[in-house]
């Protein structure tokens, strides 16, 4: 990452705007703008800066990206408001319409009409195919590879281990891409994961592969791996709520810190 750090003649004296240029993943060449107030405090948005500085500037035309005061953006949102305001005033009706574009054109086929209902105690029968999972790609897994998760300084996350139980099926398949195939089931499917069962997938498995399954032999969870996977939840929730009361401590005295010197100048 390359920091480009300068003064702001747009905000008042002693405040600093950092730019943040990504070097290496997919968001390379994209940058991250931030601003430090003369005590250092870091301010990552516009709603931010304006609930810091209230009412002793105005952010009206303010653009966050570049720094700088843009009237134009003001003198366009004042124009919009006012066609608005002139549409109203005339009798018109503002454009509420939130349905989204469908194609109008009409079919060809002769297709009967057909009404389809999933309420139990009608007589008409649901129709099971439009309730199904639309088709996916063979080996649709494989597109994750290579794919990894990175925090805001874009260094890479560590990866999760995968139990000794859990092992890959068919060609090119590693740890990672069973990982993400097995989260993506996870959130995608509610039906239960449970591998490919069939021992013919593990020989040929562009044949025998049961798509609503991820890649992996059959597999089954123990008693004893839930109660452990129960104390790893239970001490993470732990360690996260004794870091949001530091932090609301931290908060705490910071704000109370900032108040004492406003008071003293």
């Amino acid at each position: 990452m390359e920091k480009r750090r300068s003064d702001c003649p747009a905000l008042p004296p002693g405040w600093k705007k950092e730019e943040v240029i990504r070097k290496s993943g997919l968001s390379a060449g994209k940058s991250d703008v931030y601003y430090y107030s003369p005590t250092g405090k870091k301010f990552r948005s516009k709603p931010q800066l304006s609930r810091y500085l209230g009412n002793s500037v105005d952010l009206a035309c303010f653009d966050f990206r570049t720094g700088k005061m843009m009237p134009g953006k003001l003198q366009k949102n004042k124009q919009r408001l006012r066609h608005d305001q002139l549409i109203l005033a005339k009798g018109g009706k503002p454009d509420l319409n939130t349905t989204l574009p469908i194609r109008q054109t009409a079919s060809i086929f002769k297709q009967p009409v057909t009404k389809v209902t999933s309420h139990p105690g009608n007589k008409v029968k649901t129709d099971l195919q439009r309730a199904t999972e639309q088709p996916r790609q063979l080996f649709w897994e494989r597109r994750l590879k290579g794919l990894r998760s990175s925090d805001v300084s874009e260094e890479v996350l560590r990866t999760m281990e995968l139990p000794k139980g859990l092992q890959s099926v068919g060609l090119n398949s590693n740890d990672d891409t069973l990982l993400s195939a097995i989260a993506s089931a996870l959130h995608m499917s509610s039906a239960p994961i449970t591998g490919q069962t069939s021992v013919a997938a593990e020989k040929n498995p562009a044949i025998w592969l049961n798509t609503s399954q991820p890649l992996c032999k059959a597999f089954s969870v123990t008693d004893e791996q839930i109660r452990e996977q129960e104390l790893k939840v239970h001490q993470a929730r732990r360690s996260l709520e004794e870091a949001l009361m530091a932090h609301s401590l931290a908060r705490a005295a910071e704000n109370s810190k900032e108040m004492s010197e406003g008071k003293a100048a």
